[in-house]
């Protein structure tokens, strides 16, 4: 396979998953090519990572063994229409777009052509090597192919492999999700902060209570509901804070908010 890998769309995203990438030795810099419209973007990561960069999208296209779209989910259609003819069955596209199915991507490429692509939807924490990745792909791409792309993606991210059909749900649980946690932490803080603490450490305390307890529930493998308890003693300050919330109704507007989200990427 064709070692080089190029981006259309040189934002934060795709910065991301170049970091990765070059940080894992994966590539290197003279293997990889990126395209954006704005010129001064290019020139901004190609000092900082040594990347060749241009202004034509095709000339990424023709030469990538992989390729990543990294434009907004609103120009994918014109995007694909200006590559789709020097883009071969011999390519592996990866797109990174909420709402656009397989299917719909085959369509605008050109029915009948064997293209190959994989479908993967990352998140916001893979700006710091510490993102989720849903990951699909159609029939056309290979194994070896395959592997390929979760190798890369692995470098900034946890790919996991889904069906299609929830890849929807991803774009809720994990693409959106950081804006709640991140509303959560600000909470906590605005909290601490009321209660005197200077905020900069209130965001300190709050920020790495998350990241703790995130790694129990990843790392023991234990049920969330289970953790909660171990908190909570008779009658102790921490059920008091849980009756709160479950008086608030936190659970069920958590559920509605991601619930919504997951109905708003279907309808991209």
């Amino acid at each position: 396979m064709n070692r080089r890998t190029g981006f259309i769309g040189c934002g934060n995203m795709a910065k991301a998953i170049m970091r990765g990438i070059l940080s894992k030795k994966l590539r290197s810099p003279s293997e990889i090519i990126a395209s954006d419209l704005y010129e001064n973007v290019l020139a901004g990561f190609q000092d900082e990572a040594g990347i060749a960069t241009t202004l034509d999208n095709r000339e990424v296209a023709a030469g990538s063994g992989i390729l990543f779209i990294a434009v907004k989910p609103q120009d994918y259609e014109q995007t694909i229409r200006g590559i789709r003819d020097v883009v071969s069955s011999d390519q592996i596209i990866v797109t990174i777009a909420p709402g656009k199915t397989l299917e719909w991507l085959e369509c605008v490429f050109g029915t009948g052509r064997g293209i190959r692509i994989v479908r993967t939807m990352p998140n916001l924490p893979a700006t710091v090597g510490e993102g989720v990745t849903g990951i699909c792909r159609n029939p056309f791409v290979t194994e070896e192919g395959f592997k390929a792309v979760k190798e890369l993606i692995g470098s900034f991210s946890d790919p996991i492999e889904i069906k299609e059909s929830l890849m929807d749900v991803v774009c809720s649980v994990s693409g959106s999700s950081p804006a709640i946690v991140f509303m959560f932490i600000e909470a906590l803080a605005d909290a601490a902060v009321l209660d005197g603490m200077p905020r900069q450490l209130a965001y300190r305390f709050a920020a790495q209570t998350l990241i703790g307890a995130a790694h129990m529930v990843k790392d023991t493998g234990r049920h969330p509901g289970e953790l909660k308890d171990l908190v909570c003693s008779p009658a102790g300050t921490t059920i008091e804070a849980v009756r709160v919330l479950e008086d608030k109704g936190f659970r069920g507007s958590i559920i509605e908010a991601v619930h919504r989200c997951t109905e708003k990427a279907r309808g991209l």
